[in-house]
């Protein structure tokens, strides 16, 4: 049973189920259905579909082995080339994908499903998500549920879900979602949204790990001194406390060397004094995109959707 929203929450405590082991060697995570995922990826979102071959090629080269796109970044067909070219077996890139908005009604989704596949230029992807709680995301995910049946699809979840989103799909729908991706980072951290994931087996997986470069957490003193103890970047201790977690996350750049920098994580262990400091960092509310419960951030989404009638 999903616990009610009258259970107190400690806004700096962390559910004692979520962390992973401390453990450098800890690269991967198991989801619901038993895909096992990496917790590490590169994220294409804002990478232009002339760049995105060679950005996703640079990836591949320096280690990263799971690839998130999404329709609406119009960038699959290089993610797609870039994996192809890039030498390795398909079953060795984990590709997360995600269905838009305009995708939600009738028979489009999986219409759409077929055309990501053509772009991407493989038999099946490995996470099929629905990429907003707007719109038949109802009819969509049952699209998704089919998919899993058929193979097309290897794990299905949701983006940008808040728990009552959440709750409300898993009783109206047969799977629960695997992952549930949301702007997660040091300042956003998904505290109590978390508990209800956990409670219904929903792994997090992060967008935004860095709030998209912010200098409230590029040049925070807390990240900047536990980074100088490690001898690692503040980003670099920010997304390693997030891996501590068990948050999956997807850095971006389109430079190489910062993709390197992104990539070494596993070298190093934040001590518990650290995690409870970095804990406190960790504002409660979304700090890159307003509230998905938000009328006008309803609004905006419901432009992208189709409308019925007058």
């Amino acid at each position: 049973m999903v616990r009610g929203h009258s259970s107190p929450i400690n806004s700096h405590s962390y559910p004692e189920q979520s962390p992973l082991p401390n453990s450098m060697e800890q690269k991967t995570i198991t989801l619901n259905n038993g895909v096992e995922m990496p917790l590490l990826g590169y994220g294409v979102y804002q990478v232009s579909p002339d760049e995105a071959e060679r950005c996703v090629a640079d990836a591949l080269s320096v280690g990263y082995r799971m690839i998130d796109t999404a329709q609406i970044y119009q960038n699959e067909a290089g993610v797609g080339s870039a994996v192809k070219k890039s030498g390795l077996s398909r079953d060795e890139v984990f590709i997360v994908d995600k269905i838009w908005i305009s995708n939600f009604e009738g028979d489009a989704p999986k219409r759409s499903l077929d055309e990501s596949l053509r772009l991407l230029g493989t038999d099946y992807i490995d996470l099929m998500l629905i990429h907003q709680p707007f719109g038949d995301r109802y009819n969509a995910y049952r699209a998704l549920e089919d998919a899993l049946k058929e193979g097309k699809v290897r794990a299905i979840g949701v983006s940008n879900f808040y728990p009552d989103h959440l709750i409300d799909l898993c009783h109206f729908t047969d799977i629960v979602p695997a992952v549930n991706q949301v702007e997660t980072h040091v300042l956003t951290q998904r505290i109590e949204e978390r508990r209800y994931m956990d409670e219904l087996g929903v792994k997090l997986m992060s967008w935004g790990p860095l709030a998209e470069a912010s200098s409230e957490l590029l040049n925070n003193e807390t990240l900047l001194t536990i980074g100088a103890t490690h001898g690692k970047t503040v980003a670099q201790v920010a997304m390693r406390y997030l891996l501590q977690r068990g948050i999956i996350i997807i850095p971006k750049s389109t430079r190489k060397e910062r993709m390197e920098q992104n990539f070494q994580l596993f070298d190093f262990t934040l001590t518990e004094s650290e995690m409870q400091e970095i804990l406190k960092l960790d504002t409660g509310h979304s700090f890159v995109m307003p509230s998905h419960h938000d009328p006008e951030v309803t609004k905006m989404f419901m432009g992208f959707a189709p409308r019925k009638g007058k």
